[in-house]
């Protein structure tokens, strides 16, 4: 099972970025997914989630600023960011679920299948 995540980087507070979460190993539709991000000496944040059916939540913090999708042909869950703020900088991390016995925002890190390793993203000027 690998879970690797692409495209962060560096951009100016209001602009954009599109993470993406490629998973290989496994059969990737049946697996609820979830974006969480983390600041050094912080805890780990929930920032989104989308469940095998299709169904997404959001932290308060990104509603309205970030969509989470899926593509199960291409074993890919992505993360589109707008309006990125500078507290939106921090690592950020996909993992995945097979059995989601409560809802996704209040599992713990152990919890969860499997993580991906991160991917930064800084947003300032």
């Amino acid at each position: 099972v690998q879970l690797v995540e692409s495209g962060g980087g560096l951009v100016q507070p209001g602009g954009s970025l599109r993470l993406s979460c490629a998973a290989s190993g496994f059969t990737f539709k049946n697996f609820a997914v979830t974006w969480a991000r983390q600041v050094p000496g912080m805890g780990l944040e929930w920032v989104c989630g989308i469940y095998s059916n299709g169904s997404s939540y959001y932290a308060l913090s990104v509603r309205g600023r970030f969509t989470i999708s899926r593509d199960n042909a291409k074993n890919t869950v992505h993360l589109q960011m707008d309006s990125l703020k500078p507290e939106d900088t921090a690592v950020y991390h996909c993992a995945i679920v097979a059995e989601v016995l409560r809802p996704l925002q209040t599992l713990t890190r152990g919890e969860y299948d499997y993580w991906g390793q991160g991917t930064q993203v800084t947003v300032s000027s």
